[in-house]
């Protein structure tokens, strides 16, 4: 049974003052009633794609200047299969294990995991759209991939995987602790898929209004290095549940005015 209520709900981390709240910062991590980990992202700007000499690039990645106005909570690791399971019940990933990320996951099955433990918080999880898991993704940096480590030191890909999913967490994390952004399973996110980006700068983008596809990001276990970039968008019919697909979760601020 899924706990109601979170059992630290620190949207407000402590100061030097006991029981005096300071602002978030970046990576300030709080833990739910599953003990899944999620950490402060904050509001900022970015570039969002990747320039033309980038290698690996596909012609989906136009640069363009986008704001993320809000802060936010975003998983730690991908979702778990002992997460998942406790929360929806049900496990068909291929590969078992409690501390794998989860997969042959549908979109809609993402999605009804993010109301599902919402009603059971009490809080408002999602998947992040594209543009905040880009920003959260980069944390910061510019290049190809987030830039705390090679590839090979921050994820798992078709040539250092074994062809096989490995336990969350295992590798580097970016810069602001968040694990396997690159690689491991792909995640699911909450837009519907457009091969051009907004025309220009945009704040809080969320893709098309509709369409057929759903967007993926990160790469996996089974990619090659270059669909595993900060950069790189994957799209899917959102009925897919494929291996190598599986999702990380938003939870926003308890007062999300204060998310700043």
């Amino acid at each position: 049974m899924l706990a109601a209520g979170c059992q630290q709900n620190a949207d407000e981390p402590l100061g030097p003052a006991a029981g005096a709240p300071r602002p978030r910062r970046a990576g300030d991590v709080v833990a739910n009633s599953i003990g899944m980990k999620l950490a402060y992202v904050p509001p900022g700007k970015f570039v969002m794609g990747s320039p033309v000499d980038e290698p690996g690039r596909h012609n989906d990645e136009s640069t363009h200047h986008v704001t993320i106005s809000r802060g936010f909570y975003l998983g730690v690791t991908e979702v778990t299969q002992a997460q998942w399971k406790r929360v929806s019940g049900f496990n068909r990933s291929e590969t078992k294990g409690d501390d794998l990320p989860v997969s042959r996951i549908s979109w809609r099955h993402a999605d009804a995991f993010c109301k599902k433990l919402g009603q059971a918080e009490g809080r408002t999880y999602r998947l992040p759209t594209g543009a905040e898991w880009e920003y959260a993704c980069r944390a910061g940096t510019q290049g190809p991939f987030a830039g705390t480590g090679t590839l090979d030191e921050m994820g798992w890909h078709m040539d250092n995987s074994g062809e096989r999913p490995h336990a969350v967490g295992g590798r580097k994390p970016n810069a602001w602790g968040l694990y396997d952004m690159h690689g491991n399973v792909a995640e699911w996110c909450a837009d519907w898929y457009r091969p051009d980006g907004p025309a220009g700068a945009s704040t809080d983008p969320r893709g098309a209004a509709e369409g057929k596809y759903r967007v993926a990001r990160g790469g996996s276990w089974g990619h090659f290095p270059r669909a595993c970039r900060s950069a790189a968008r994957a799209n899917f019919n959102p009925a897919y549940q494929l291996d190598q697909l599986g999702l990380r979760v938003v939870m926003e601020p308890a007062n999300h005015n204060n998310g700043r």
